[in-house]
């Protein structure tokens, strides 16, 4: 009796206390391996794919609650490192994958898969009191190599220009590179950022800047140029009439699978993942 009795203090509940919570402990720890089963994925890359993804993920988690998708930036030649390196599952790129980075990826047991998910006009910006309206893509080319340094030279003010690139891991400063530089270098002075984002606030609060953003990031704080007579548009791009177009993409290790191919069917189908596409501002895929 009185081992019974010290057991009773020390518990500091009674029998029948107990006897109702015995259901309630169970239930808890029953409940602990489903939460901890939750699917996560991790998804890395492209400053300029982010927006699009992080818009599916809140829709797609939301009907998805047993999926949890941890999305950052970092730039395209970051995530698919990161897919190469088996640090995550899905890389976000703006450009395709180079021929050494897809023999790195099979040396290391990697079989990387593309997949567009989204189209985007890639577009020179300046400051909304700047007077200049376009540009052709040689004096875009001559702006960024520092052969052209003043406004004045392209119809603009008597004002030296600032110029605002992307940093060398990012899929939109190689698709500038290909596609405006043309093998010249861009010129030692240019304030390299790291994001889309970056490069709009740069913009916005220098009279005199110049830079270059995908389509989605085009906000009232900046103005976009034309190129020559072109104006960049959904219907420009997807015509490959403007001349800086390009497909943003995903890659997965392998065919989609599972969750995986669960979250890439959403992306692209029409009235959900390309519909958010068009939500965040970029230019979903031509209808097949």
């Amino acid at each position: 009796m009185r081992r019974s009795a010290t057991i009773h203090i020390q518990l500091g509940v009674s029998m029948n206390t107990l006897r109702l919570l015995i259901p309630v402990l169970c239930s808890l720890v029953l409940a602990v391996p489903a939460l901890a089963a939750k699917d996560e994925l991790i998804i890395n890359g492209s400053t300029t794919v982010l927006p699009v993804m992080q818009k599916t993920a809140e829709n797609f988690m939301a009907i998805n609650p047993d999926v949890s998708l941890v999305i950052s930036g970092g730039g395209s030649g970051n995530g698919i490192k990161a897919l190469t390196d088996g640090l995550c599952q899905i890389a976000m790129s703006s450009r395709d994958m180079k021929a050494n980075e897809i023999q790195l990826a099979k040396s290391k047991g990697i079989n990387p898969v593309r997949i567009p998910i989204a189209v985007d006009a890639l577009l020179p910006i300046v400051h909304p009191s700047n007077s200049v309206v376009q540009l052709s893509a040689d004096q875009l080319r001559d702006i960024y190599a520092g052969k052209i340094t003043n406004w004045k030279e392209v119809g603009g003010a008597d004002k030296k220009i600032a110029v605002i690139s992307r940093d060398t891991s990012s899929g939109t400063y190689e698709t500038w590179d290909e596609k405006i530089m043309n093998k010249e270098k861009v010129a030692p002075f240019a304030l390299l950022q790291a994001s889309n984002g970056a490069v709009v606030q740069a913009v916005s609060k220098n009279p005199n800047a110049v830079g270059y953003i995908g389509f989605g990031y085009l906000d009232k704080s900046v103005k976009g140029l034309n190129i020559g007579d072109l104006k960049a548009t959904p219907e420009s791009a997807l015509s490959d009439q403007w001349p800086i177009a390009r497909e943003l993409y995903i890659f997965t290790n392998g065919e989609p699978k599972d969750t995986i191919k669960k979250l890439v069917d959403y992306l692209l189908d029409p009235q959900k993942g390309q519909k958010a596409v068009l939500e965040v501002g970029f230019i979903p895929l031509p209808k097949k």
